[in-house]
């Protein structure tokens, strides 16, 4: 598996599969979840819809991940992910490596070969980006996954420095 750090803007990612930082509601929101539904287009709502209707009645849990297609993205399909919300007084580290391993197994039962992932919870949810870097990057390592190509799609400078810091090698 090769493991590379964009900057940019995830909604242009030439990839298979897109991982979409959600909420549970999957019925879009702000960040990296508006930002995808925004340009892919109402395709994306409409399945998030029928899932909703149909396996996630109270909305997708954290931790878990969930596809659809990609809309008018340059993707084949997105990869719903809901992280968690940072709180210092509980350690939520394992559900937010969730996300990753579990859009990773998504991806893998899409057959997809290359995936563009974002920095989960570091926007409104609060995790300190340092240490969502060293749980993102440790996680995709042990996923064992079949996906060859992980893309890591950082929106600014800022968070680029810091998975760059955090990327062995």
């Amino acid at each position: 598996m090769n493991v590379t750090l964009v900057q940019g803007d995830i909604t242009e990612q030439e990839v298979d599969a897109v991982v979409n930082a959600a909420n549970s509601s999957l019925m879009g929101g702000g960040g990296v979840d508006g930002a995808i539904h925004r340009r892919g287009g109402p395709e994306i709502l409409a399945e998030c819809r029928r899932l909703r209707a149909s396996h996630y009645g109270k909305g997708l849990p954290t931790g878990q991940a969930v596809a659809t297609t990609a809309g008018r993205l340059p993707a084949r399909w997105v990869i719903h992910t809901v992280g968690p919300v940072y709180s210092r007084s509980e350690d939520r580290s394992e559900s937010l490596a969730s996300c990753y391993r579990e859009s990773l197994r998504v991806a893998d039962t899409l057959k997809a070969r290359s995936v563009a992932l974002p920095a989960i919870s570091t926007g409104i949810y609060g995790w300190p980006m340092d240490d969502a870097a060293r749980i993102a990057l440790e996680a995709v390592r042990q996923a064992g996954t079949a996906v060859e190509d992980v893309r890591f799609v950082l929106f600014d400078a800022a968070a680029y420095a810091v998975f760059e810091a955090r990327l062995p090698g």
